[in-house]
């Protein structure tokens, strides 16, 4: 398995937690069991992303600018989940910043796995994409 395929299928989760977020109501014991899973996953792909990937990128010109910009979006995202926190599940507007949400994560997954993935594929090596994602993997075992 190379980095790549390791984040996929994380980012294949994220997008089922998504779904499933959207798609509930109220104040129930499904909004909060999916809400909690889904940040529990956000956080911890996040700090594994940064630590075994992103730092990789982040020292080549060709990839520094677009690591940055991956970064900085898992802190919007975080500033997203922290007013979800903040907002009652009754709520009528939960739901709509959760559906701002899903478009914010989406968005990041589309462009790291579209434009993020073949640029780092042009930079790391073979084995650095087969380390990096034994490392990540690893990781994201000893965290969930």
């Amino acid at each position: 398995m190379n980095i790549f395929e390791a984040l996929r299928n994380d980012h294949d989760l994220q997008r089922s937690l998504l779904d499933d977020l959207v798609n509930t109501s109220g104040d129930t014991e499904k909004r909060d069991q999916t809400f909690e899973e889904l940040k529990k996953q956000l956080a911890i792909h996040a700090d594994a992303e940064e630590r075994h990937f992103y730092v990789s990128l982040i020292d080549s010109d060709k990839t520094q600018e677009k690591a940055r910009h991956s970064i900085a979006e898992h802190h919007e995202i975080d500033e997203l989940i922290e007013e979800l926190e903040d907002t009652e599940y009754s709520s009528s507007s939960w739901l709509k910043i959760a559906k701002q949400l899903k478009e914010k994560v989406e968005h990041h997954l589309d462009e790291e796995e579209h434009e993020v993935f073949q640029m780092a594929g042009k930079v790391l090596s073979e084995k650095q994409k087969s380390d990096l994602a034994k490392d990540y993997s690893s990781h994201i075992e000893n965290n969930r």
